[in-house]
């Protein structure tokens, strides 16, 4: 068997949901998830309370998140995947658990190449000659799900080859079982009064199970390629359909991805880099309402050629057409302004706002935040801060965010640390304003569409 070199790409979606496994197989991986957090209540609560006394609650608290997040890692990959998630709803959790938990990444053994061999095998027949010309059995990249490996078909075309681990669906069905269970008792808490712990769960779950099924994650591929085809410079890799499978997604091999490459770009190209960023962004944001949830440093690469690669399509949400709407008019009146205005749509998309009458002084903080925010440097702005503060006036207020709305707040969250370090300077919202443009022409012109949707 042939072997290429080592090369670089990324993988981060998971299988499709299968039947989860019986009743003991519950049973026994309760007891292993109980008999950690156990030990981990044991040894970190009495330290939390002698450092709140000697240093405290802030450091306390600090030292307590980070060793949750020890705790998250020993769990395992389900776990893994809900602190990331986690770690960016802002809107319901503590900024500094969020900040933390920010920190999980996918940091798993890859899998021996006998079993790799034996599951391509049993996906295209043996040997896998008949298929690939060529196959390296070294994984280039290995997540919690999957791993990801290089070949070449039989017609000369160099792909990715992006296969699950086995039985990791029936692993995650059972650790989403008991997480969404763990939910329900913690939501009785009277500390977890006011958090939707259930809701939050069922998202989070939700978006785990979208990421467990590689053909949702092929027609996503194929879905962001097409709406970022209008931005010069930016490269989605297309799944090669024909070589799909249940367990495996085959795509474009996209050669010279580095993390490292934007590191050595002048300043001009890192400029035009962040612009091309956030254009693709707001095009998939505004102009489609199709969001890719999570462009992390793992799934954006810079090409020193000067293209932006999007990789992994797992977790990508389509909006309503009335939010697309709201969430683009949201930020065409900060662009002009209007503050006032942003406070109404972010009312308007609270699930439970009631009258308006009852949220006079929602909408007048709301649009106090708005006007602080408008036409500042680009370097003072913050999305995060920004975001942050939007999301306490609604607990304050007794409101709850639409979840929709997370989901294009949480796609900029995810890019500006990147966006900004290419360009400190760049100025999101009249980067926005072209694509804005274009989105209120497009929604002129199918204003039946609008009406449906809205």
């Amino acid at each position: 068997m042939t072997h290429f070199p080592l090369f670089r790409t990324r993988e981060r979606a998971e299988p499709r949901r299968i039947a989860g496994p019986g009743p003991s197989a519950h049973l026994a991986r309760a007891a292993t998830v109980l008999a950690l957090v156990s030990m981990h209540c044991a040894a970190t609560v009495p330290v939390y309370l002698v450092r709140r006394v000697l240093s405290g609650r802030a450091a306390a608290r600090q030292h307590y998140w980070e060793r949750l997040l020890s705790l998250v890692q020993r769990l395992g990959p389900t776990f893994v995947k809900f602190g990331q998630i986690l770690s960016t709803r802002r809107d319901e959790l503590p900024a500094d658990l969020c900040n933390v938990l920010a920190r999980l990444q996918d940091d798993v053994d890859p899998l021996p190449p006998a079993v790799a061999q034996a599951e391509l095998s049993e996906c295209y027949g043996s040997p896998l000659s008949g298929t690939f010309s060529e196959i390296d059995l070294i994984p280039i990249a290995s997540g919690s799900v999957a791993s990801v490996y290089r070949a070449r078909t039989g017609s000369g075309k160099d792909v990715a080859v992006k296969l699950r681990r086995p039985r990791i669906d029936r692993v995650m069905a059972t650790d989403l079982a008991l997480a969404r269970a763990g939910a329900r008792l913690l939501a009785r808490l009277p500390v977890f009064r006011n958090v939707a712990v259930v809701e939050v769960m069922e998202n989070i779950g939700d978006a785990i199970e979208m990421q467990l099924d590689f053909a949702r994650e092929a027609d996503c591929l194929d879905r962001i390629a097409d709406i970022v085809s209008t931005v010069p410079r930016v490269w989605v890799p297309r799944p090669v359909r024909a070589l799909c499978r249940e367990n495996v997604v085959v795509m474009d091999y996209i050669p010279d991805l580095s993390r490292d490459a934007v590191d050595t770009l002048n300043a001009g190209l890192r400029r035009r880099l962040a612009e091309t960023t956030l254009t693709a962004t707001y095009t998939m944001l505004f102009i489609d309402g199709f969001v890719h949830c999570d462009m992390h440093p793992g799934n954006l690469y810079f090409r020193r050629s000067g293209q932006v690669v999007i990789l992994d399509a797992g977790f990508s949400v389509q909006l309503s057409q009335r939010m697309r709407s709201l969430f683009a008019e949201f930020f065409l009146e900060m662009a002009w302004g209007r503050s006032r205005r942003c406070a109404e749509i972010v009312l308007e998309s609270a699930t439970n706002r009631g009258s308006p009458s009852d949220h006079t002084s929602f909408l007048e903080e709301m649009a106090d935040l708005a006007r602080r925010n408008h036409n500042l440097p680009a370097s003072q702005f913050s999305l995060i801060a920004f975001a942050g503060e939007m999301f306490d006036l609604h607990r304050r207020h007794g409101l709850r965010a639409a979840p929709e709305l997370v989901f294009p707040l949480l796609a900029l969250l995810v890019i500006e640390g990147i966006v900004r370090k290419l360009d400190p300077d760049i100025d999101f919202q009249e980067t926005a304003k072209p694509v804005l443009t274009r989105a209120i022409f497009s929604e002129r012109a199918a204003p039946a569409s609008h009406q449906q949707g809205g």
